[in-house]
């Protein structure tokens, strides 16, 4: 359990004061900085587009995650490359050709990622799932911050890890939404390789704090 990620979002970041929240996670014991990027049209808000990654890219020492709730997602692959992104994950249901655009995301240099919404069953990666380096499981519905987490999360997870070792992929496993000190450690055992923290981490009376508390629990 070493090597397990915890990657906090900064779609729960303070924006009025985003360079100091990005130099947080950097200077924390976190792993990634996990990047939502919503466009009104596949989720129901926006969030924030290309010149605030490029601003938090100018100031981040650690990867980009960076997460397209977008539909058309193909359009951006190449801008997302150049704005510095080093994971570069697309919805399941905004892809009508999904082999093809994993591959296209490779092609630019970033490790390729999958999520899946609350509704979608797993055994619809089997056919992609060795070109897959992560999986993101949406543990809550995806658009909003803030929102609790869905139970049948835990289930999900284990099904994706048989999956996996079944087709002997390497593919990892990052769960995103209602992620917590209380069901951390049970993702881990799950299967969970990468959790994703927004409101736990950044509404938190110190993020800091929070981060290294996330890591001693999934570490134990």
């Amino acid at each position: 359990m070493s090597n397990i990620k915890i990657a906090p979002s900064l779609l729960a970041a303070d924006f009025g004061n985003l360079q100091r929240d990005v130099e947080m996670v950097n200077q924390s014991e976190a792993d990634w900085h996990h990047i939502d990027i919503m466009d009104g049209v596949f989720v129901p808000n926006i969030s924030y587009g290309m010149p605030v990654v490029k601003a938090i890219k100018e100031h981040a020492t650690k990867p980009l995650d960076v997460h397209l709730m977008i539909v058309d997602p193909d359009r951006y692959i190449k801008t997302f490359a150049e704005l510095g992104a080093s994971v570069l994950t697309v919805h399941y249901e905004a892809c009508n050709h999904l082999h093809r655009t994993l591959q296209a995301i490779k092609a630019e240099g970033m490790k390729a990622g999958v999520a899946i919404n609350p509704h979608t069953n797993i055994s619809l990666l089997e056919d992609t799932i060795k070109d897959i380096d992560v999986v993101c499981l949406m543990s809550v519905n995806p658009g909003f911050g803030g929102q609790s987490f869905i139970e049948n999360t835990y289930e999900k997870i284990r099904s994706l890890k048989a999956m996996i070792l079944g087709k002997r992929a390497k593919t990892k496993i990052e769960i995103d939404g209602g992620v917590t000190s209380k069901n951390a450690k049970a993702l881990v055992n799950a299967g969970a390789d990468i959790l994703v923290a927004g409101s736990f981490v950044f509404k938190s009376d110190n993020p800091t704090q929070t981060i290294h508390e996330l890591k001693e629990i999934v570490h134990e």
